[in-house]
């Protein structure tokens, strides 16, 4: 009797150390800035917060019913351009007008961190729909009509291994496993991708990040790829960061790459600033520092530039919790980024205004961001897609504008989590909805095309071949003949 007594007693204990754990990570640690606040070219700061266990919000995706739609912004319409996908994450519209879909989830892999960290990851992937199976295929549809919904459907490939970025120029198509990144022959408008692709580079498989993301070069001789890391912080030293938390360019006629970008935790979307002709990329940046921090950003990427993960973010802000060794002079060289979007909004997508595309006046200069949604913040942020402002010199201003409202549907759900953005040949915006299975088209009805961005054009400063006094009065000098 004295035995079952202490047997009971033991397992009562043991089931309230379980509810208080289970307490203690549903509390989590809740906002104390609002989700404005934390947005911008002057964001505000919060203390930093370091977590051992993160704080857990983690919504449900319950997909959308017959007949409903994301609330768009005022003058703008949604429609259901193609559903019945397998979780569909990055959209590549094609010059002619047909629209490539990567359908893909991560692949089996060991997330960093241990065996807790990933008892609990498989927790959260599972409960926010991204544990199904990776589909790895390849879709095309067309719209032939015009009529903002794809009627034809053509499975180009199954074969794939958790693909993501896609491109495409002068009969060859670029595709981004997360091991690899592939060249296929494929004549524009053809509904079948037979043969064995070349393999053009391997890249680094997994990790915590597995999306790999693809964008040309204007001129199509270089290739850029994102690698995100594959930790939070490097908690298991940097070894296994080599070649990640990177952007890559790839000389396609002589093989060549190089390190392009540095230090952003995990780029996603890449485009082309069509003002400035810069690279621009989306970066979900580090957790477990509080719900307000650390914010996500949109930023240009010049060649060569550092942005300091994992030892410091936003330039000059230490994260304490790195064990690894920091370079010497890292602050000195880090650049800022341009924008932040919000702490845990999990940026992807990706697209600037161009021309022709029919939004309106509201949005006719800047870029559209898909927020796929926090796992991490109390409440949640993202779950919707937003505009950034920009001026005509290709620089971003004000707070984002919500384009699609946010889709979580209350009491820890959602309908659906928006992922990447491209335009089609009408000038609607196409939005991914990778849990419910949907491409969501947006436009302005009646709005007239966009005009074409004009391309900021300035005289070289002149050559100075040794430094005499500030530099200051030299800037904004004519060109020497």
């Amino acid at each position: 009797m004295q035995l079952l007594k202490k047997i009971a007693i033991g397992a009562v204990v043991v089931v309230l150390l379980v509810a208080v754990a289970v307490w203690w990570v549903v509390r989590g640690s809740p906002a104390e800035l609002s989700a404005a606040a934390v947005t911008g070219t002057d964001p505000e700061w919060a203390e930093p917060a370091a977590q051992t266990i993160p704080t857990v919000a983690v919504a449900k995706p319950i997909g959308w019913r017959d007949g409903e739609a994301p609330a768009a912004a005022a003058g703008l319409a949604v429609n259901r351009f193609a559903e019945g996908l397998e979780h569909p994450r990055v959209i590549y519209a094609m010059p002619n007008g047909d629209i490539l879909v990567s359908e893909g989830n991560a692949p089996g892999r060991v997330v960093a961190g241990g065996a807790i960290t990933n008892f609990i990851a498989g927790l959260l992937f599972s409960r926010a729909g991204a544990s199904v199976p990776s589909p790895n295929k390849l879709v095309l549809l067309r719209d032939a009509d015009g009529d903002g919904v794809a009627e034809a459907r053509h499975v180009l490939r199954t074969d794939l291994s958790s693909p993501s970025g896609i491109a495409w120029h002068d009969g060859k198509l670029y595709v981004a496993n997360h091991d690899a990144v592939l060249r296929f022959d494929y004549p524009e408008g053809a509904t079948t991708l037979p043969g064995a692709p070349t393999k053009l580079v391997d890249l680094p498989p997994a990790g915590n990040h597995w999306m790999r993301n693809l964008l040309l070069s204007e001129d199509g001789a270089r290739l850029y790829v994102a690698v995100g890391s594959a930790s939070n912080i490097a908690e298991e030293g940097m070894e296994i960061e080599r070649n990640r938390a990177a952007i890559h360019e790839i000389d396609l006629a002589s093989g060549q790459a190089r390190l392009f970008g540095s230090g952003l935790r995990n780029p996603n979307g890449l485009a082309w600033n069509p003002w400035s002709g810069e690279l621009w990329t989306t970066v979900n940046e580090r957790d477990m520092l509080g719900s307000d921090l650390v914010p996500d950003y949109l930023t240009n990427v010049p060649v060569g530039a550092q942005y300091g993960w994992p030892w410091v973010y936003w330039k000059n802000r230490i994260d304490e919790r790195v064990e690894a060794p920091m370079p010497n002079f890292l602050t000195e060289y880090t650049r800022r980024p341009e924008y932040a979007l919000g702490p845990h909004v999990a940026a992807l997508g990706l697209a600037f205004t161009r021309e022709g595309s029919r939004m309106g006046e509201t949005f006719g200069t800047g870029a559209f961001i898909a927020r796929h949604g926090s796992w991490n913040r109390k409440p949640p942020s993202g779950y919707d897609v937003v505009f950034v402002p920009f001026d005509t010199r290709g620089n971003p201003l004000g707070k984002p504008v919500t384009v699609l409202e946010s889709f979580l549907a209350g009491d820890g759900e959602t309908r659906g989590r928006p992922t990447w953005v491209a335009w089609d040949k009408t000038g609607a915006l196409l939005v991914s909805d990778d849990t419910a299975n949907i491409i969501w088209r947006v436009t302005a009805p009646g709005a007239q095309p966009a005009p074409a961005p004009q391309r900021v054009r300035g005289a070289s400063m002149p050559p100075v071949s040794e430094l005499d006094g500030a530099p200051s009065p030299q800037v904004g000098q004519p060109a020497a003949n």
